[in-house]
């Protein structure tokens, strides 16, 4: 598991340090040849759980980095509610991933780039911030969101060059 302290952070802001790392692991789907996106969970200014995309790589529709990480992050604190805890993943979450987020009660979401065509917090829904859930979560969106949003570019990009998708 990952464990990461923070104390020596002063050159950054806590909310970029974290969404590095995040890209970190987007950088690892990406040679991995998976959709790269990266999540991180931080619990008490330590990152608890850091997983990638791995839908081809297990066969796995639900193999999202948000899901991923949110299982891990279970495991370390062992129970299923993430209450003191942030996500960082570097595309909006889609509605699975909205989904889990509140199942897990997680209060606060940093996210890098929106998802016009999938994303569940603010581009196509509003998932997290519906009043009819019993459940709402503070979200900070955009940011690096140009570099998360270049990893998605490029492979994309790559992908449609090769005739692949």
């Amino acid at each position: 598991m990952i464990v990461e302290d923070a104390d020596d952070l002063f050159d950054l802001l806590p909310d970029e340090h974290y969404m590095r790392k995040a890209v970190e692991q987007a950088r690892q789907a990406l040679t991995a040849d998976e959709v790269p996106v990266g999540a991180v969970i931080v619990w008490q200014n330590r990152i608890i759980a850091a997983a990638h995309n791995q839908r081809e790589q297990l066969s796995d529709p639900t193999a999202h980095a948000e899901v991923l990480a949110i299982t891990q992050a279970t495991q370390v604190i062992e129970d299923w509610r993430l209450e003191n805890c942030t996500l960082f993943v570097t595309l909006e979450p889609c509605l699975m991933c909205a989904g889990a987020i509140l199942q897990a009660r997680i209060p606060r979401l940093v996210y890098g780039a929106s998802d016009p065509k999938a994303g569940a917090v603010e581009s196509l829904y509003q998932v997290l911030s519906d009043p009819r859930l019993n459940h709402r979560v503070e979200v900070v969106a955009g940011v690096l969101a140009h570099e998360c949003g270049s990893l998605l570019t490029e492979f994309f990009r790559d992908k449609r060059r090769l005739g692949k998708k």
